[in-house]
């Protein structure tokens, strides 16, 4: 069984207002532990890995991005950019996890 480990990276900009910025490591929390419970779910048939490891955090722009940090298979990548992609979450810039473009799977 894998172990599913979704990690919200606070922003500590002081940019937003305090209430502002309250408010949105409160809502990056909640969809940490959302998707940490839809990645376990999806992935729970698959035997071959003990743990994945995802943060997430905000952009520039307050859109949420992703990034896989630790080793895990094809399989698992492409599942984790799948849940991601429907929550409207985007790749972390500068990850080089693998191109889902190059190989037509977006």
């Amino acid at each position: 069984m894998i172990t599913v480990t979704v990690v919200p990276i606070m922003e500590t900009d002081p940019r937003p207002a305090p209430p502002l910025s309250k408010l949105m490591n409160e809502r990056l929390t909640g969809m940490a532990s959302s998707l940490q419970t839809s990645l376990s779910k999806a992935l729970n048939e698959n035997k071959g890995y003990d743990d994945l490891v995802v943060y997430i955090s905000y952009n520039s722009k307050y859109t949420v991005r992703w990034k896989i940090v630790n080793d895990v298979s094809l399989d698992i990548e492409s599942e984790v950019a799948k849940q991601c992609a429907k929550l409207g979450y985007i790749l972390w810039k500068g990850s080089e996890i693998y191109n889902f473009k190059s190989r037509g799977e977006f």
